[in-house]
């Protein structure tokens, strides 16, 4: 069928854009229904003010939030996944890259960078979602791990955001071993005596949650974030029986013991550079 509505009986021919009262993308509605001006999600931190729905955002975001005046160096801006597994599906690992690269104008699913938060350095990783998912490759392992590596150096708290789907599956063992890298090297940073603040967004995921996104001294989340190894589906699946009210979700981790804190968008850069200065003793300067 073309892209054309159509309604032969009364002879109209109209296209679907062409119906629409509002330019596409000027509002946005949350999951419960709530319609929200783009603009005003934009200064609200894309948080709904009508429900408190957190939408899904990526690096450039959180670096805005987090850093003083969005200042900051990144760290391995240019490094890029290679295909040594030379893996094809439906379409080549190589071609999907480029693709997402195009669209995402990213090179791979995180961003590290180091810059000032309320006057203190602090290193960042955050992951964007919109690159094949966040999967986590051998360029997100590597990344992660000389951003630590530059932590350690240079004596600084490390935060890592995770928003991601889990191993990716192009990259095959590859993929597994950041697991052990990423960990690894989160262990010589708790050896430096540095504060390592781990934050879930929605989705973390998969190999994500199995290494660097649970091992914080400090695991905080998003309101309503899904953390978890296997997803709920998966996990009904498994187990034939049905899951209990808001399983996987931020409060439903946090009750079981799985998280320290849940924290608003709004309130992050405040609690995060709280917390290292309960451990570092360097009082935030606002």
């Amino acid at each position: 069928m073309s892209s054309w509505f159509k309604r032969k009986d009364k002879g109209i021919q109209t296209p679907t854009e062409a119906k629409k009262d509002v330019p596409k993308g000027l509002w946005y509605k949350t999951p419960s229904g709530k319609i929200v001006d783009s603009d005003e999600l934009k200064r609200n931190l894309y948080v709904s003010p009508e429900d408190g729905y957190h939408v899904r955002v990526g690096s450039a975001e959180y670096f805005e939030i987090l850093f003083d005046n969005n200042e900051f160096t990144e760290l391995d801006a240019d490094m890029v996944s290679k295909d040594p597994l030379q893996f094809e599906d439906k379409k080549k690992y190589t071609d999907r890259l480029k693709a997402a690269q195009s669209k995402t104008n990213l090179k791979d699913a995180v961003r590290t960078a180091v810059g000032k938060s309320f006057g203190k350095d602090i290193v960042v990783a955050a992951m964007d979602f919109s690159f094949i998912g966040g999967s986590m490759g051998s360029v997100v392992g590597e990344k992660i791990a000389r951003a630590i590596n530059y932590a350690i150096e240079n004596k600084l708290p490390f935060l890592m955001i995770s928003k991601s789907g889990g191993a990716r599956m192009m990259e095959a063992s590859l993929s597994l071993m950041q697991l052990v890298k990423t960990s690894s090297k989160l262990a010589q940073l708790a050896e430096a005596k540095l504060p390592y603040i781990s934050l879930c967004t929605d989705p973390t995921t998969g190999g994500t949650t199995a290494s660097y996104a649970m091992l914080g001294d400090i695991n905080i989340a998003e309101p309503n974030a899904l953390i978890g190894f296997a997803g709920p589906r998966v996990v009904k699946d498994t187990t034939g029986k049905d899951l209990p009210e808001g399983f996987q979700r931020a409060e439903f981790v946090l009750e079981h013991g799985f998280l320290d804190k849940i924290v608003e968008r709004k309130d992050l850069k405040k609690q995060i550079n709280l917390y290292i200065d309960l451990v570092q003793n360097h009082p935030i300067r606002s």
